[in-house]
């Protein structure tokens, strides 16, 4: 069985063509990496471009995805293995267990909402697993900001921005997973008087 990359990103088809050249692009990179796919099991927008190009290059996709979603018309029929579940927390709980390592394309609040968690995960030392961001022209610096905010005003421990790489391109993401799997999370509370 190939690791398996869970992708978060956008289901809609509305956006900028680039943003699905990349995700066609990250799909096919992962199969030549030897990686398969874990994601949200949608045929739309980035969901669907980067789970065909998996697909088309013969690798594993494994999709997760609520009824509500499934009854819509909106699972990617085609992967090797689609699991149906009731809600949206049970989709996450899934593909985290199920991931070696977790990667971010832009998206909108679904998108930010999972790795969102994720990242809560890894401050907590919940999940160990390796984050990359991929931040496609610029679509992150906003959120990478903020949490260099977060940062000056002492939210989070300095050590919090290793838990998450960012990437500028697509060939970038695979080394930036191996670099950051063996990073490990230092403890969030901090001392107090």
């Amino acid at each position: 069985m190939p690791k398996l990359l869970c992708v978060y990103c956008a289901s809609s088809d509305r956006i900028d063509p680039k943003y699905t050249a990349a995700a066609t692009e990250l799909g096919r990179e992962m199969v030549e990496r030897g990686w398969g796919l874990v994601y949200g099991g949608g045929k739309t927008g980035l969901m669907g471009a980067v789970a065909r190009a998996v697909k088309s290059r013969g690798g594993r996709v494994v999709g997760i995805i609520p009824e509500f979603m499934k009854a819509r018309e909106l699972a990617y029929d085609e992967a090797d293995e689609l699991v149906t579940v009731v809600t949206l927390r049970e989709r996450k709980l899934l593909m985290e267990t199920r991931a070696d390592a977790f990667v971010t394309l832009p998206g909108g609040f679904g998108t930010l909402e999972e790795i969102m968690e994720i990242l809560t995960l890894r401050q907590l030392d919940v999940v160990k697993k390796p984050c990359v961001f991929l931040n496609q022209d610029g679509f992150y610096d906003d959120l990478i900001r903020l949490f260099e905010k977060m940062l000056a005003e002492k939210f989070f421990k300095p050590s919090n921005m290793e838990l998450f790489r960012v990437a500028k391109t697509v060939p970038e993401i695979f080394p930036l997973i191996e670099a950051s799997a063996g990073v490990k999370a230092e403890s969030k509370w901090f001392e107090t008087r």
